[in-house]
């Protein structure tokens, strides 16, 4: 079984918008939390600050740790064809924007990002994830 230890981070603003981005390596576009895997070495504070500005452009505080998510994945419904299960940990943080400015990744696994009202994020296409995430942060 592969393993994939991913970190991500609810980010709000001052008008209580959520910061998502859009992911494109899936079976669909759709919009989940900024974040992504970790690097080898590499600790899951640091993995979320990076993976944060790469998406996003912004620089963050990262705070409370909210959670950890386990899911297995099954072969046959892995994005990336392969033979074994995966098992993903996402480490779900707080974080707060310190500067930067928004922008878009390039030749990465999204392609935009962008603040969003809690309305507005129950009527986007949307991976389970920022469901769970929202939850742990008791948004949703």
């Amino acid at each position: 079984m592969d393993l994939r230890v991913a970190a991500y981070a609810v980010v709000t603003d001052d008008d209580d918008r959520l910061l998502l981005a859009r992911w494109i390596e899936g079976r669909r576009v759709a919009w989940t939390m900024p974040g992504g895997g970790l690097e080898a070495g590499e600790s899951p504070e640091d993995a979320v600050r990076r993976e944060l500005r790469e998406e996003t452009g912004y620089t963050v505080k990262v705070g409370e740790l909210l959670g950890i998510h386990s899911r297995v994945i099954p072969a046959s419904q892995r994005v990336h064809k392969a033979d074994q299960p995966l098992h993903t940990l996402r480490i779900v943080y707080r974080a707060t924007v310190t500067g930067g400015k928004l922008r878009y990744e390039t030749d990465g696994s999204t392609d935009m990002a962008g603040w969003f009202t809690r309305s507005a994020v129950a009527e986007l296409q949307r991976v389970k994830l920022v469901d769970i995430s929202l939850r742990m942060a008791g948004i949703f």
